[in-house]
């Protein structure tokens, strides 16, 4: 039986001006945030942002820069991104000791992505606060029996070389033979080949296709030359090509948003101090934000920020770059209840926790049970006071992303026996656990050890901060070459040490 749903029109969106606020009623401004975040309630519903709790001791397969630690969730859909390239974002300023160089993280806590195989997707209702689907302008859904794949005994064969003939391909060999697997397995449209073809010239294969078509089989429905209009915008406002198959699996709704859906919020993020550089980024880590009404739902979310989390507006678009998802995200209870813990765990102050949300906004995602509280409990049995914590909570909040068993704990233990230093020597240079124990703390420690020049006493954690230059200049007195080679050997030779291996001693 035909499953469909009657869906309204999406309602036209106004141009983002300037201002991020909406103008408040008489009534309050806290309760007209509040009563708007609560219309626009329906966005936790999202396949996309039904957050998953981090887990704080997953590791993530690689890092920014190896001179940091970053043990947050990888956002990347990894079974549909296994031969992804994906570079880093970088920053052009040197924040050489931190872990975070303030800028769009690429490995934030990623939402939920478990998914049950082969069942039809379930219809949702159209929650306020979300823009109505507008596959009604490409033609109905379909049938819902299509959605799973069809038997090939009886499927008469289809002639794909006389098949739009008139349509010229960019991958004519490689989407044909494609799109005859597709037509093999399901009810996939002969009208459907021009716009896998354009599709398959951003990486997307097989599996793509047939988890898109599952997941939302009306984004097909549309003509290539639509699909290239949207696709090329986004590339336009600086989605990198690579990067184009991770949202098209993520958001495959995106094929059918109206060209003045996806302006307006691209006018939105920069009306909220997002530079352009940055835009592409954004959309990226947060494709599902093209699905949420500007005026319903985005910026009352913006509005909660400044007015009930205490976020400065001229910070919005910095603590946007750090977490776009938080834009997604019903935010209010996750705000309360760590405000809350916080402040009878810690006795932190309201301007401590607007700090740390303000540099580290993944803080609203983190699980207080599992991610938090066994963080502050380490702090506390290395003998750190709530005070010293609070110090060190407040400085470098993604003290509480780190693995305690694979980061904390090992940086502890070299910290108190190699480096002779007291666990309060933390609270001065908190970023010190931040740091990459294998590829800076160690080897300038071993380095400045073998040279004779290490300081008597507790080893000087400040010498830690600097770049390599810096430090060749300042503390070693070598040459950066000189201080590369010897930790390229002592990286080598602890390599050998984990894997069990020994190192290879010529004999002469």
């Amino acid at each position: 039986m035909a499953l469909q749903l009657q869906l309204p029109l999406p309602r036209p969106l106004a141009v983002a001006r300037p201002s991020i606020l909406l103008p408040s009623p008489a009534h309050g401004a806290s309760a007209s945030a509040t009563a708007l975040h609560a219309r626009a309630g329906g966005v936790a519903f999202s396949l996309q942002t039904n957050v998953r709790l981090i887990k704080p001791n997953r590791r993530v397969r690689r890092s920014r820069d190896p001179y940091y630690d970053l043990d947050e969730d990888d956002e990347e859909e990894a079974e549909f991104d296994e031969d992804d390239d994906d570079e880093g974002y970088e920053s052009d300023d040197d924040m050489s000791g931190l872990e975070y160089p303030g800028v769009l993280y690429s490995n934030s806590p990623r939402a939920s992505s478990k998914r049950q195989e082969l069942e039809p997707p379930l219809v949702k209702e159209n929650w306020e606060g979300r823009q109505p689907k507008t596959r009604d302008n490409y033609g109905s859904p379909g049938k819902s029996k299509s959605l799973y794949p069809r038997s090939k005994v009886g499927r008469p064969s289809m002639d794909l070389k006389n098949m739009d003939s008139e349509v010229e391909l960019k991958n004519a060999s490689i989407s044909r033979s494609l799109f005859q697997k597709l037509q093999e397995e399901y009810d996939f449209d002969d009208k459907w080949l021009p716009l896998i073809d354009y599709l398959c010239t951003f990486g997307l294969k097989e599996s793509h296709f047939t988890y898109i078509y599952e997941r939302h089989m009306a984004c097909f429905q549309i003509s290539q030359a639509s699909a290239e209009e949207r696709l090329d915008f986004l590339l336009s406002a600086g989605v990198k090509s690579k990067d184009m198959k991770r949202i098209l699996v993520r958001q495959p709704q995106i094929l059918e948003y109206t060209l003045g859906n996806l302006k307006s919020h691209v006018d939105f993020l920069v009306s909220i101090g997002v530079p352009n550089t940055r835009i592409g980024q954004i959309i990226s880590a947060a494709p599902s934000m093209f699905s949420y009404s500007v005026e319903q739902s985005l910026k009352p979310t913006v509005r909660y920020l400044i007015e009930e989390v205490g976020i400065e507006e001229s910070d919005v678009g910095k603590v946007v770059q750090l977490s776009p998802q938080i834009l997604v995200q019903k935010i209010d209870s996750a705000w309360k209840s760590r405000s809350l813990f916080m402040t009878k765990e810690l006795g932190a102050p309201k301007d401590s926790i607007v700090k740390m949300v303000t540099k580290h906004p993944q803080l609203l995602h983190y699980s207080i049970e599992d991610g938090i509280l066994p963080r502050i409990n380490f702090l506390r049995s290395i003998g750190m006071r709530n005070s010293d914590i609070l110090k060190v909570l407040t400085s470098l909040t993604q003290v509480l992303s780190l693995s305690l068993e694979d980061n904390l704990k090992p940086k502890y233990l070299y910290l108190v026996n190699e480096l002779k230093n007291e666990v309060q020597s933390l609270t001065k240079y908190p970023m010190y656990l931040s740091l990459s124990l294998d590829q800076r703390i160690r080897p300038r420690h071993r380095f400045l050890v073998s040279l004779k020049k290490a300081p008597k006493g507790p080893f000087p954690l400040s010498s830690f901060v600097p770049t390599d230059e810096r430090f060749c200049q300042r503390w070693a007195g070598t040459s950066l070459e000189t201080y590369h080679t010897f930790r390229q050997r002592l990286l080598l030779t602890g390599f050998a040490e984990k894997s069990g291996r020994k190192t290879l001693v010529s004999r002469r």
